[in-house]
């Protein structure tokens, strides 16, 4: 399983869910995707980092070319031929973000609506994609079972 490798500096997580409790659901996340890729080489490392709108823009204008803030940025590299074998990434969750959300929709908790954004992050990890409503549809309920997992493991309120 990979290494998860957590970056919180400078955000306040939602209450209930402490730096040890997001790195369990994290884990959980990245072994669930990591058994649905069944990658030749095993997961190394993935760092995520827990953004705020600002910071989350910034990536996603340096990455992706978009002037905006959004949920979840991943970005996977390949290993170096000096590297070891396996998948090494960064996931950019976006706190505001999930904060806005979950406020205005009234369908998970704060805590859930950022483990939401990790399980997507984690999924487009194993090559799903979210291009067309058909498989919008399909991330979007693995992801959900994914974040119930990740939040039972987590032990979130």
């Amino acid at each position: 399983m990979a290494e998860i490798i957590l970056d919180t500096e400078g955000v306040r997580l939602p209450e209930g869910l402490t730096k040890a409790r997001l790195q369990i659901a994290a884990e959980r996340c990245a072994a669930l995707a990591e058994r649905r890729a069944q990658p030749e080489a095993p997961w190394r490392e993935i760092t995520l980092h827990v953004t705020h709108d600002a910071d989350n823009q910034e990536v996603n204008r340096r990455i992706l070319g978009h002037d905006y803030a959004t949920d979840v940025i991943t970005q996977a590299y390949e290993p170096f031929p000096f590297e070891p074998p396996g998948l090494v990434a960064e996931l950019y969750v976006n706190i505001d973000e999930a904060r806005r959300n979950a406020e205005r929709l009234g369908r998970t908790t704060w805590a859930e609506e950022l483990l939401l954004y990790i399980a997507h992050g984690c999924d487009h990890l194993t090559g799903a994609d979210d291009a067309t409503p058909a498989q919008r549809q399909a991330m979007r309920r693995r992801d959900l079972r994914w974040m119930r997992l990740a939040a039972q493991a987590a032990k979130l309120p």
